[in-house]
């Protein structure tokens, strides 16, 4: 598990790991509550995250969250398979309380028309086409648009796809996000072919250079993290904006 402090009291946690007892099309550390889960496989699933976190699952409330109104006030501990179906959980005990987040709005940016159309029809089937939006268009004409638009600070920015404009991403998502926001870029070990400073690949050299530039941005602090599994040897890099 990946934990990201944002701010006092506050926490983001990340799996970054397999592990977990759901089964496919779950297959993962599944910690969600939703249609199709298998509720004694998620409180399994939710304990072992906890533990992972170095929390006690008896001290850690879930909730599965819904748009709604609803708020759950928790005044003693909870089991794991009980989590309440609300919007929003509080409590003034000595418990942690543990959130999966719905509520934030998704960008995600297109250039193939047709690769488009597919996953906002995908997303209209998980019913989640009003809060997420497909735009179409090179990215980086995108994110300049973005930027200037003035759009709120982004909490995360996931890049991915055109490797050689790694580094022209980092530079836009700089600025599109603020202080606690994580920046996710994916792909960036290709098997060991980073280590080549020699490479011509434009895929390693976009790479290495987007790994300069966050080496030399005081703004930031980052991490790569190598991985191996079904798709071969790479892996991904997770920076934290600081100011």
């Amino acid at each position: 598990m990946i934990d990201h402090a944002v701010r006092a009291g506050a926490h983001f946690a990340f799996t970054d790991r397999w592990g977990g007892v759901s089964t496919s099309p779950y297959g993962e550390l599944n910690l969600g509550g939703a249609v199709g889960d298998d509720p004694e496989a998620v409180r399994k699933n939710r304990e072992i995250a906890a533990r992972e976190l170095g929390l006690n699952p008896a001290d850690v409330v879930w909730m599965n969250q819904v748009h709604g109104a609803e708020v759950a006030v928790v005044t003693e501990r909870q089991p794991l398979g009980g989590a309440p179906t609300v919007d929003a959980v509080v409590t003034d005990r000595p418990l942690a309380l543990a959130v999966l987040t719905a509520d934030g709005t998704l960008i995600s940016l297109e250039l193939d028309p047709r690769h488009a159309e597919v996953a906002r029809g995908n997303l209209a089937r998980a019913g989640l086409g009003e809060v997420a939006e497909v735009r179409v268009g090179r990215a980086a004409d995108s994110l300049a648009a973005l930027v200037e638009q003035g759009e709120e600070p982004f909490d995360l920015v996931f890049i991915d796809a055109d490797k050689p404009s790694n580094p022209e991403y980092f530079r836009r998502a700089l600025q599109l996000t603020g202080p606690g926001s994580l920046i996710i870029v994916d792909n960036v070990v290709r098997g060991g072919a980073i280590a080549d400073a020699a490479s011509t690949d434009p895929a390693i050299v976009g790479t290495r250079t987007l790994h300069e530039l966050i080496a030399a941005e005081p703004r930031v602090t980052g991490t790569s993290v190598q991985t191996v599994g079904s798709k071969g040897y790479d892996g991904f890099t997770l920076v934290r904006v600081q100011g």
